[in-house]
């Protein structure tokens, strides 16, 4: 059977995930994986692809990819049969040093970048290799230091603010948190969604969401906009941000609800648990 051609289109977001052959340490040491690093460097040269997070373990790799005109396909294809040369020819073997076929899933960028980010950042944490962010194969120090030679870290950091002082503060206390696992289902695009059009007047469709949750909730715009912390204030901030359409960037919506962008994120993520009031909210939705 054919394989099922991958989504492709300029501007797609991939988390690219490639494992070892049957389970093998291909990564194991500094040097496979300062040379894999390398590789992905020389590749993004060529084919102008962004890369807004990497982790290198020891068996397997994740990258966040965003791609131009060049598809996943190629640059994957590229990265890894250049590291299989390097890595044969310096173990003097044959074969295959990579599973043949890497997982790629195309992700909303929009609501996920952020998330994403700290997933990859979280796996070796996740795997006991360390107990701090602290890993020299991933991209996190890459946002500490704001490097940008090989990781887009602005791209990210903007989506928790256009000063560069207080994105790298929102980052780094977003990174304390415990990060949760999502389905790759949440944050996935399938072929079908990437067909439908999208809304032309999305601002339009933003307040209208607005304007039934207040009427509903009887609560005016001044107070759905204001600093209140109150259960019920937070709540319906929380479910508008959870209905809101997917083509509304979390920027939008955190200027129109005057929140930060990453507390949008992290409601979009999932991270805040559901109150009781906010549970009907969503219950009821909109219509």
């Amino acid at each position: 059977m054919a394989r099922k051609q991958r989504i492709h289109y300029e501007g797609a977001l991939y988390h690219v995930m490639a494992r070892g052959n049957n389970g093998e340490y291909i990564l194991k040491t500094g040097e496979n994986k300062k040379s894999y690093i390398d590789i992905v460097k020389r590749y993004k040269e060529r084919y102008r692809f962004e890369l807004y997070a990497y982790c290198i373990m020891d068996n397997h790799v994740h990258l966040l990819i965003e791609v131009r005109e060049t598809p996943l396909q190629k640059i994957m294809q590229g990265i890894q049969q250049v590291y299989t040369q390097r890595y044969n020819k310096q173990n003097k073997r044959t074969g295959h040093v990579f599973q043949q076929r890497y997982k790629a899933e195309v992700c909303n960028k929009d609501a996920y970048l952020l998330h994403l980010v700290k997933y990859i950042h979280y796996n070796p944490v996740k795997a006991g290799v360390t107990q701090t962010l602290n890993y020299k194969w991933s991209s996190h120090e890459n946002y500490l230091k704001n490097h940008n030679d090989l990781v887009k870290t602005e791209n990210v950091l903007r989506v928790i603010s256009e000063n560069k002082t207080i994105a790298l503060k929102g980052y780094k206390e977003y990174m304390k948190e415990e990060i949760e696992d999502i389905e790759s289902s949440e944050y996935e695009i399938t072929e079908a969604q990437k067909s439908i059009p999208k809304p032309k007047e999305k601002g339009k469709r933003m307040e209208e969401i607005i304007n039934k949750i207040i009427e509903r909730e009887k609560i005016t715009i001044d107070e759905l906009t204001s600093k209140s912390k109150t259960q019920k204030i937070s709540d319906i901030r929380k479910a508008i941000i959870i209905l809101a359409d997917a083509d509304i960037t979390n920027k939008e919506i955190a200027e129109r609800l005057k929140v930060s962008t990453t507390a949008v994120s992290k409601i979009k993520a999932g991270h805040y648990k559901n109150s009781n009031q906010l549970e009907k909210m969503l219950e009821n939705g909109i219509s």
